[in-house]
């Protein structure tokens, strides 16, 4: 079994590939996305801290970077338009089926390309607190 932290991921992934279809949604891409690959969002892990332990739990806190890409004329108003629907998909159930304890918005920013006329990149970023036992990442209480 997977852990927590990798079953929040793909659960989130999911729900955001659901949300946006046809728009692909990219997990941690590990390359710069081609001109053809717009628009696009992206889904990034910025880290992970380990906050109270009580006992035998440790709470979590996850904290996410969406990234909405878009070039064209429109640029800014397709990456918001991505950024709306992946938040009401997010936010639709913060407790992810009872894998997290919450899920909330922290910002997000705006951001253009000089060399790349017309694109636009608008990352928002999310934390997701959860819990597992201290000893077992898998495990959820």
């Amino acid at each position: 079994m997977n852990s927590i932290r990798e079953r929040i991921l793909r659960t989130l992934h999911e729900r955001l590939t659901a949300a946006l279809a046809p728009v692909p949604v990219l997990r941690q891409p590990t390359t710069p996305l081609g001109r053809d690959t717009s628009p696009a969002l992206l889904l990034i892990v910025e880290g992970e801290s380990v906050g109270e332990r009580s006992n035998r739990l440790a709470d979590r806190v996850l904290t996410l970077r969406l990234v909405a890409v878009a070039r064209g004329a429109q640029a800014f108003d397709a990456a918001d338009l991505l950024l709306v629907a992946a938040h009401q998909a997010l936010l639709a159930d913060p407790g992810l089926g009872g894998l997290t304890l919450g899920l909330r918005d922290l910002d997000c920013e705006w951001e253009s390309d000089d060399t790349d006329t017309g694109a636009a990149a608008m990352p928002a970023r999310y934390e997701v607190r959860y819990r597992t036992l201290a000893n077992d990442l898998r495990l959820i209480n």
